[in-house]
């Protein structure tokens, strides 16, 4: 026999308090990341407000790598900021003193602030500026093309002073009568005990006849006078470029007109050997379109390559 359960009548004071308090809202909880992993991509799209319109080109990977990249920015960004705070600290500790660098410390920074650029450079706190790198790069150039010690340690008789031989060249200019012989008896009045063969070689390099011709030659004045529109003149100039393998000099052959100050780069190689001089040689001198087409004389130096 199964009794009826007498339903209990609350009391209108409990009924009334219990309708006057207050309800608990349920608090907001900011979703935990495995919230994220159970959720579909269109819950957290609508989560971070990303529109409908993104929907057709924006993919779950997409997101990760965006949220990653920012990341990784924001860790740059902290660690750039902190070694400009310890150089600006250090070049106040240091003040006027200068860093003293190894060869293998600036051809590192060398290295690292020619892939950095200018530009950026200037933006950072450095040790270092990029005139610095440039100074750097002149001075290595010029080292690797100084044959001083080469002079110095030559081997034959030391040379004659240059005061004795602009002494000669005043001689030979002022008596063009003057043999070597003459001359050199003049310099050894004066206290210059000198041969006739080193007078007539200081002549030669000075382009000096001896004494029968030097009244008729010609002096370079009015040669070039004469022939001013068929003159051109030829000769290489050289650019240090770095490369994987180091520093490459690279020749460029450069030929110019005086009458019109015209120049033209006849080629640019890294050996210029026989074969290729002639080869520009034949580009310059065409028939029809060459360089130096009428030119009769050509103004060149002693270089073996020519």
């Amino acid at each position: 026999m199964v009794k009826k359960l007498r339903r209990t009548k609350v009391p209108v004071f409990l009924r009334r308090m219990t309708a006057s308090a207050p309800q608990s809202q349920p608090k907001s909880v900011p979703p935990h990341p495995g919230f994220l992993a159970v959720r579909k991509f269109s819950e957290i799209q609508s989560i971070f407000g990303i529109s409908k319109s993104v929907n057709s080109v924006l993919r779950p990977w997409h997101l990760v790598l965006l949220i990653l990249s920012g990341w990784v920015n924001r860790q740059q960004q902290e660690i750039i900021e902190f070694q400009n705070a310890q150089i600006r600290a250090l070049m106040k500790r240091l003040g006027r003193k200068r860093i003293l660098l190894t060869d293998v410390q600036r051809r590192v920074l060398a290295v690292k602030g020619n892939a950095l650029g200018r530009k950026t450079l200037t933006q950072l706190t450095t040790i270092v500026t990029p005139d610095t790198i440039l100074r750097w790069h002149r001075r290595l150039i010029a080292a690797k093309w100084d044959y001083s010690d080469r002079r110095l340690n030559s081997p034959g008789r030391p040379a004659v002073p240059d005061s004795v031989a602009r002494l000669v060249l005043r001689f030979a200019k002022e008596n063009p009568t003057w043999g070597y012989d003459r001359i050199q008896g003049a310099l050894a009045n004066v206290g210059h005990e000198i041969s006739d063969s080193t007078v007539g070689n200081i002549l030669k390099q000075n382009g000096i006849d001896p004494a029968p011709r030097r009244k008729n030659k010609t002096t370079w004045k009015t040669f070039i006078k004469a022939h001013w529109e068929s003159i051109a003149a030829i000769d290489f100039t050289t650019v240090e470029v770095w490369s994987r393998s180091g520093l490459i000099t690279f020749y460029i052959l450069v030929a110019m007109r005086l009458n019109t100050r015209r120049i033209k780069i006849a080629g640019v190689t890294a050996n210029p050997d026989g074969r290729w001089t002639k080869q520009m040689a034949r580009n310059l001198t065409a028939c029809q379109g060459g360089f130096l087409e009428g030119a009769s004389y050509l103004l060149v130096d002693r270089d073996t390559k020519f």
